[in-house]
């Protein structure tokens, strides 16, 4: 009986390697066992906080950026074939037709959450190990993930400027930006990146449930962002001592009024979608009301919205229930979206957000692609100036069968 092979070599290197290493130390660590299995100068790449910018992680310097030797520079995802791996989930070749070795672009994801690329070499481009290389990406992202929240050197690498300490608190609040099961594909944006104050989103998987929300808290400071994180913990928090969705909603206005006497305020959805029914059940809070995108056409949905939360009023929210059908997508977002205005005075409006979405999706993009290409145009709509944050949660639902094999994998770009 033969040992084990290459791939099994790298793959259990690297998770002894990683129970004791730093996020600097990765990239050595990365080199040393993929060796075994033959992948040879291998490179980490991670994509900054507003997927614009592929950084090369050397583990060298304060941000773990210093450049080393002849190394390539950082990339922009636009425009590059680095770019085009992580924008499409697909492994890309880097040097098409050359003899000798070849060199890869792989997708780096974490379950579906979007991190960045590596860059592999092989002997040659023939029979090209795809399944090791895929292994091999799996497990830098977990790696990556288990390293970054004790690095200051990550966050530094994946910020292009400083942040505010409202956005300190939010991206440490919300969950993955991209997550999939076999049945639901949930995806989320959100900006300005380093100045958000008042807004955030949240979603669980509970059974054959999931749970919903969104916050938009009043005003656009560091206040805000306490509101938010408040509003955030709280639903988390009588959510899972099984509170239904206005018991959730008067829990958090008797927490904000409790912590912000001073009339402090936020509004929200709040969601649940029985997976195997299609049933989506909701109420608003003084928020904008959800979305559903069906077979290339917008359904706004309706249902009488409640005060917002804080405001003691002592209005209970009604329950309202909506039936999804297979392929149905939901959108959940913020005034940002839709009230913002060109330097023209023009609004975006909520027409010119779905149409977005609708025609991007007819171009097969996986739909994390199509919300990044969404808010940079929203961006550059408004000349690259948001007065307020803009906020999208989206969540396409197979319906009551999983999808079938590869459908969930184009969605959310996995290789």
């Amino acid at each position: 009986m033969g040992g084990p092979s290459g791939r099994e070599r790298m793959l259990a290197g690297l998770v002894r390697a990683g129970h004791l290493i730093t996020f600097e130390q990765l990239p050595d660590a990365v080199v040393e066992h993929a060796a075994e299995a033959a992948l040879t100068d291998v490179l980490v790449y991670l994509v900054d906080l507003q997927e614009e910018i592929l950084f090369l992680l050397t583990g060298h310097g304060i941000d773990a950026n210093e450049e080393s030797g002849e190394r390539p520079a950082d990339m922009p995802v636009e425009g590059t074939v680095p770019g085009r791996a992580f924008q499409h989930g697909e492994i890309v070749p880097g040097s098409p037709g050359e003899p000798g070795p070849a060199r890869w672009w792989v997708p780096l994801l974490n379950g579906t959450e979007r991190l960045g690329v590596l860059r592999v070499t092989t002997r040659t481009a023939d029979d090209p190990p795809f399944e090791g290389m895929r292994e091999l990406a799996a497990v830098v992202a977990l790696l990556v993930v288990t390293k970054r929240g004790v690095s200051d050197a990550h966050a530094r690498l994946v910020r292009r400027r400083q942040m505010n300490v409202a956005a300190e608190m939010q991206w440490r609040l919300i969950p993955p930006r991209t997550c999939a099961t076999d049945q639901v594909m949930i995806s989320a944006v959100l900006e300005p990146a380093y100045e958000i104050s008042g807004d955030a989103f949240d979603y669980a998987f509970s059974g054959g449930t999931v749970h919903l929300s969104i916050f938009d808290a009043m005003g656009h400071d560091a206040a805000s962002g306490l509101t938010a994180n408040l509003a955030v913990a709280a639903c988390r928090n009588h959510r899972r001592q099984h509170e239904g969705l206005n018991g959730i909603a008067e829990r958090i206005e008797e927490m904000v009024q409790e912590q912000f006497p001073d009339a402090r305020f936020v509004t929200g959805i709040m969601a649940e979608l029985d997976v195997v029914s299609g049933t989506l059940t909701w109420i608003s809070r003084g928020h904008h009301p959800p979305v559903i995108i069906r077979r290339r056409r917008t359904l706004p949905l309706e249902c009488p919205p409640a005060p917002p939360m804080g405001l003691g009023l002592g209005v209970t929210a009604t329950v309202c229930h909506q039936q999804l059908e297979p392929g149905d997508r939901l959108l959940l977002y913020t005034d940002g979206i839709t009230e913002a205005r060109s330097p023209e005075g023009r609004e975006f409006g909520l027409d010119r957000f779905t149409d977005f979405i609708i025609r991007h999706d007819a171009d097969g993009l996986p739909v994390p692609e199509t919300l990044r290409r969404l808010i940079r145009h929203h961006l550059n709509y408004h000349d690259g100036q948001l007065s307020d944050d803009a906020t999208v949660l989206l969540l396409e639902w197979h319906g009551p069968a999983p999808f079938h094999t590869g459908e969930a994998e184009a969605l959310v770009g996995l290789p």
